[in-house]
């Protein structure tokens, strides 16, 4: 048996890592797409280093694009079999896979029109809404803490990751010339105590384990603080300068967050009397599928719903969903708060209100998630003086702040703990995948303090046998 790490390998984009077993069956773990990766991004996007029609059976650990994005292109090129996740992950993934899809159809349609004439094989996109569409007619739902078969002599269970909704990680017990292999994908790990979803669960023993390292150096801000927080930034920038509030929001997860903390500042009557406004009609489906499974929320967030029946909106919130209203509110004069995807600010509509907010220093742009260092929000985080957006320069005169405790990944000590129901001297080998480098290094020190000898931090393509 062997397994090859064809993406998220030193990076944090890109997941994809494929077990193929002694008799050539090949299982795929998560087909993810690079993002925030510079002039690099659209070549690693179209080299998955293995041959598509060649894979078996995929596994899909949850709904986020960097994990599922290239799921239409794998389905284009050969592939055919069946794609095994949670119901909550089906239902989110058919919504950000269209949208990835219809979002690459409008840019060949400006490339066209740009270029007069059709564009080069290269800017061609990488699938279509088609492509997206018979994808999702391979996925097949399981619920978490249930052993199913994939292939002959390989069962999958899932266990929930506390990540995103229907998040999970995934563990495969897998049979070979009478000896058992099991191996477990962490997917992305969320934290513990997570303020909307029920925290990572206990999984089995494992042989082997594939795990993220995305904070695998940091700790976060108590996640409690998160709403006192919003608050001084809200008052700081929409109450004393009478600026505009930009918070980059990804659709699935940090969005939802963010009106969850808003609706408990606006019960408690802090709330100044601003507008507020949700400018993504991707976040407004997103929020709509994270509504449709309360079952998957934490016991607190359960307790709200007793006396709230939506915990995700609250007076003077406005959702945007037209490209016109979306323009307009660079019109309108006042304070106001805009959260919009993306979550890095590299696409979508949040790219243009930072263009037309940035060089105004009443205004603030506060990222609220992991930014991949080559994207805006990572070039702004680093304290650039001057950027460009869409070919335009741009002095940085808003302030740029970052609310570290919203991060649906978790820290050095949320995937310690993780760890924590594992004998390490029973775990073979360890893969740090999904990080950075540094990072990736300073969380193998600490694993092996901890007793897992064997840690390994593979590049991308990388390929070694198992047993």
């Amino acid at each position: 048996m062997k397994i090859a790490f064809h993406g998220a390998a030193q990076t944090v984009t890109g997941s994809k890592h494929l077990i193929t077993l002694k008799n050539g069956k090949k299982i795929l773990l998560d087909c993810g797409m690079y993002q925030g990766m510079g002039d690099r991004t659209d070549s690693l996007n179209r080299d998955f280093g293995f041959i598509s029609s060649e894979v078996d059976v995929m596994i899909l650990s949850h709904a986020h694009i960097d994990h599922s994005g290239l799921i239409p292109k794998l389905v284009k090129e050969g592939f055919g079999g069946k794609i095994f996740c949670s119901p909550a992950t089906k239902d989110l993934t058919n919504i950000l896979l269209m949208d990835s899809a219809e979002i690459q159809e409008s840019d060949m349609r400006f490339l066209e029109k740009k270029r007069q004439g059709a564009p080069s094989e290269l800017l061609r996109p990488l699938y279509t809404v088609e492509d997206a569409k018979r994808a999702m007619g391979l996925f097949e739902a399981r619920e978490y803490n249930l052993w199913f078969d994939v292939l002959d002599g390989v069962r999958v269970m899932f266990t929930d990751a506390g990540h995103i909704i229907g998040s999970q990680c995934v563990h495969l017990q897998i049979k070979e010339d009478n000896k058992e292999t099991r191996i477990t994908f962490s997917g992305d790990l969320g934290r513990y105590r997570d303020v909307i979803l029920r925290s990572p669960e206990v999984f089995p023993q494992a042989d082997y384990i594939i795990m993220e390292s995305t904070y695998g150096n940091s700790l976060h801000e108590d996640i409690k603080d998160t709403p006192q927080m919003l608050l001084e930034w809200i008052n700081k920038v929409c109450v004393e300068r009478k600026g505009k509030l930009i918070f980059p929001a990804f659709s699935v997860g940090r969005t939802q967050e963010l009106l969850y903390a808003l609706n408990q500042l606006e019960a408690q009557n802090l709330l100044p009397k601003i507008p507020f406004y949700v400018d993504s009609p991707l976040s407004i489906e997103a929020t709509d599928v994270v509504k449709r499974f309360p079952l998957y929320f934490n016991r607190q967030i359960q307790n709200v719903l007793k006396n709230d029946d939506d915990p995700f909106s609250f007076p003077g919130l406005g959702y945007v969903k037209s490209v016109d209203e979306s323009k307009s509110l660079n019109f309108k004069n006042g304070p106001m708060v805009i959260i919009s995807a993306s979550g890095m600010a590299d696409a979508g509509r949040v790219k243009h209100h930072i263009s037309n907010n940035i060089e105004n220093s009443r205004n603030a742009i506060v990222m609220t998630g992991y930014c991949e260092p080559h994207s805006l929000g990572g070039r702004l985080l680093a304290g650039v003086k001057e950027v460009g957006i869409f070919g335009v320069e741009h002095q940085v005169n808003a302030e740029i702040g970052q609310i570290r405790s919203m991060s649906a990944h978790g820290d050095y000590e949320d995937m310690s703990q993780w760890l924590a129901c594992q004998d390490p001297n029973a775990v073979k080998q360890l893969f740090l995948v999904h990080g950075e480098p540094d990072v990736q290094v300073a969380f193998k020190q600490r694993l092996v303090k901890k007793g897992f000898v064997d840690v390994l931090i593979p590049e991308r393509h990388f390929e070694i046998g198992l047993g």
